[in-house]
């Protein structure tokens, strides 16, 4: 009965050492981790732990609508589609498409009125006044979320968010009209001549945030300028101008974003 006891002690050796090594692997991670911490320093966290919306490798279709505020001639209503796809949780690429309808003098606003009267009761009857209405807007940009964040309403819900910048280049139309001083029924108004259609290269500029409320859908406030050069305006018709200066479109819009494909289960806290 020896020799077969000494023929078992080496393979009971060896079955030993094999149950040991995960245990003793894993009570020195604790231990190297500590190491490693110490000579290389603490590991950068996200300060937001748990992010409860993903972008990566998604697709966003973002129908919006929104307004020109900066127009003072004109009331500028406007209707677009944002799209982006998302390489990463902070960076896209986007394209944008804008479409505002010209409503001829029906979109006017009052200060238009009130400048060709004033001209038409001073001394100058061949003044004009130049009014430009975007129509159409095609944006391609880069888009970069630096900011993510959750806010606690009244205790009861968390609602995550990001902020983001937007930078590109696009296409701009635009009518451009001269106003002039008529009278309908004896009530002074504004007369349109007809429109001069342009297109011109915008640098488009811009910022927004995005409200998640579920996986797959967030709410969308958005900002951004339509940068380009153009003649300065020109209130006499019998005097040409030359002279250029920087025009801004402002666009402020609020929509619905939609996330596709499906958002994928987390593996792990970031």
């Amino acid at each position: 009965m020896r020799a077969p006891l000494q023929l078992l002690a080496p393979l009971l050796a060896i079955v030993g050492l094999a149950t040991a090594s995960p245990a003793a692997e894993a009570g020195a991670k604790p231990a190297t981790d500590a190491m490693d911490e110490l000579n290389n320093g603490r590991p950068k966290y996200n300060v937001v732990q748990n992010r409860f919306f993903l972008k990566e490798n998604r697709v966003e279709l973002s129908p919006v609508v929104g307004y020109v505020p900066n127009n003072p001639f004109a009331k500028r209503y406007v209707g677009g589609l944002l799209g982006a796809y998302h390489f990463s949780e902070t960076l896209a690429a986007e394209a944008a498409f804008m479409y505002s309808p010209d409503l001829g003098t029906g979109d006017l606003k009052g200060l238009t009125t009130t400048l060709v009267s004033i001209a038409h009761e001073g001394t100058d009857q061949g003044f004009q006044q130049p009014v430009e209405k975007m129509i159409l807007g095609a944006t391609f940009a880069a888009r970069w979320a630096p900011v993510y964040g959750k806010i606690n309403l009244l205790g009861e819900r968390v609602l995550n968010f990001d902020l983001y910048g937007v930078a590109g280049l696009g296409l701009l139309s635009i009518n451009e009209y001269y106003a002039t001083y008529t009278e309908e029924g004896g009530v002074p108004s504004a007369a349109l001549g007809t429109a001069i259609k342009k297109n011109k290269v915008p640098v488009n500029l811009g910022v927004g945030m995005d409200f998640f409320v579920s996986s797959s859908v967030a709410v969308k406030i958005d900002a951004r300028s339509y940068l380009y050069l153009d003649k300065k305006p020109q209130y006499d018709p019998d005097v040409a101008v030359e002279e250029s200066r920087l025009y801004n479109n402002f666009i402020a819009s609020a929509g619905v974003s939609v996330f596709f494909p499906k958002m994928k289960p987390r593996q792990y806290d970031f």
